[in-house]
């Protein structure tokens, strides 16, 4: 089977690697275009083209695929079986989808029709969800809306964080997308329609989306924490300064204080962390970074800077 892929980011890697090392003909890859990343504004190749270029597959890199009329003749030139996406980061325009014989088949990080969109693995964690899963479907030209293939859930503990996730996830959508060619090949693949009454969308992660609300339950703060790590990173502002929060735990029921303070308050801070008064009671707050401080724990900081208990970080 001929293949084309699209995708760019880690997330897409161990699916293109699975396409390679199970024997399938990949015809291209197509990627982002490289964009800065590092203070020096120097160009970074997106993590397909630099693995597609160590394996020798051919590279191409619109900034809107829709408006390239040139480069989908060139995609159409290479006869694909199947297109097979896997976070590319464009919608496909009915061109494209049109060129493969076989279809197109994306690789989704949620149980759909849950977590349609950009962001479905950090959403999952902030929304404090159970379970999350891979869904491999027949993309149409709507944003994850095309009829269902395969699933495979995966557990979401309490303490993981959106990184850890995502990792476990890459590993899980590959092995999902091989089971799902094999079983295209067999001609054994069975669509099911998505049920819209159950569609919710995970709209893209901006850096606001880490701004901590101390009002919230702590178990909501909590899963903002995991669910924005590692970006953007959940923060809070006090004393004029900024500070991420890397890490969390909910306290146990007999720490969970009662008393009067507002939410935000430091109520406690030793060398397990810092107690934050929150909407229902506390949070265990065990790793911050402050402005261009490195990482540490609460009690490190407090040595040298103003942080102690009585502090209020800003609702």
């Amino acid at each position: 089977m001929r293949i084309l892929f699209m995708g760019t980011p880690d997330f897409a890697v161990p699916s293109l690697n699975a396409l390679v090392e199970n024997g399938y003909e990949v015809a291209g890859a197509v990627t982002q275009v490289d964009r800065p990343r590092d203070r020096g504004h120097s160009l970074k190749a997106s993590p397909v083209k630099e693995y597609a270029i160590k394996h020798n597959i051919p590279v191409y890199q619109p900034v809107k695929l829709s408006r390239e009329p040139e480069l989908i003749g060139t995609l159409e030139e290479l006869r694909p079986d199947l297109i097979v996406t896997c976070a590319f980061g464009q919608i496909l325009p009915k061109s494209v989808l049109d060129i493969p014989r076989l279809g197109t088949i994306n690789v989704h990080g949620s149980l759909l029709p849950k977590y349609r969109g950009a962001a479905p693995i950090q959403w999952a964690v902030i929304n404090g969800e159970a379970k999350t899963g891979i869904t491999t479907m027949f993309t149409d030209i709507g944003v994850d809306t095309g009829d269902m293939l395969l699933q495979d859930e995966i557990e979401i503990s309490d303490n993981m964080t959106a990184g850890e996730l995502h990792d476990i996830m890459s590993l899980q959508g590959a092995k999902t997308l091989v089971r799902t060619l094999e079983e295209l090949e067999k001609g054994n693949l069975v669509r099911t329609k998505q049920d819209e009454s159950q569609a919710t969308y995970a709209p893209k992660i901006v850096k606001s989306t880490g701004c901590i609300d101390w009002t919230q339950t702590s178990r909501k703060i909590h899963d903002l924490i995991r669910g924005t790590t590692p970006w953007p990173g959940a923060f809070s502002c006090f004393c004029g300064c900024r500070a991420r929060i890397w890490h969390s735990e909910l306290a146990d029921e007999n720490r969970a204080l009662s008393c009067e303070a507002s939410p935000g308050t430091i109520l406690s801070l030793d060398n397990s962390g810092m107690l934050v008064k929150t909407g229902d009671g506390v949070l265990l707050i065990s790793e911050i970074q402050v402005d261009s401080c490195r990482r540490m724990t609460p009690g490190q900081y407090a040595c040298g800077h103003e942080l102690k208990a009585g502090i209020c970080f800003d609702v």
